[in-house]
């Protein structure tokens, strides 16, 4: 699995019609935020559709292009390139000249795959947001289990409590501590 390390913009023009491309790493409680922003700076546009997709939520919407033309296939090509966390967002200017159906899902597909053509991608693993109990005096060995960027939260209380994300391949390492796992997750790997 890979996500990609930075946003991304494109744009390409086919049969007089423009197709913005804007890619973008983030989470699905964003979503909603991010297309209410590209509205605002894209009033004129006559389609914003779009693909999320990550582990366990996936979403696509056509937004008044013909059922099927537009969100599965930017979908689709996520999914071929085991994308994780991202958003695609096309917006497309209408140019007067109709595409059919067969001619959008050509169309929304190339301007997917032309978009990711800029991206510098960063492979991602399968995690587990945890929260951990553990006695002053492990302080040091959860440390060097668990790096510093993957903690969350700490609280100081009769013991120690972390929250903290924790590759799946190394959750047997925390199996002699008090720790509860939060949600699944995915959690970028160091290049």
């Amino acid at each position: 699995m890979k996500t990609i390390k930075s946003n991304i913009e494109n744009e390409i023009e086919i049969k007089n019609s423009k197709f913005i491309t804007k890619i973008y790493k983030t989470g699905k409680e964003e979503i909603f935020n991010i297309l209410e922003k590209i509205k605002k700076e894209h009033p004129k546009a006559t389609h914003y559709c779009y693909a999320y997709n990550s582990k366990n939520y996936k979403k696509s919407s056509d937004d008044n292009e013909p059922t099927g033309t537009a969100g599965k296939p930017i979908l689709n090509v996520l999914e071929k390139e085991k994308l994780e966390n991202v958003l695609v967002v096309i917006i497309r200017y209408f140019g007067g000249i109709k595409l059919g159906a067969g001619g959008l899902i050509r169309a929304y597909t190339k301007a997917t795959t032309e978009a990711l053509k800029k991206a510098i991608y960063q492979e991602v693993q399968e995690a587990y947001k945890v929260r951990i109990q553990f006695p002053y005096s492990e302080e040091k060995n959860i440390n060097y289990l668990i790096q510093e960027k993957n903690i969350l939260k700490k609280e100081f209380q009769e013991n120690i409590i972390y929250e903290c994300i924790i590759e799946k391949d190394k959750i047997n390492n925390l199996s002699t501590y008090n720790y509860e796992i939060l949600e699944d997750t995915i959690t970028e790997k160091d290049s």
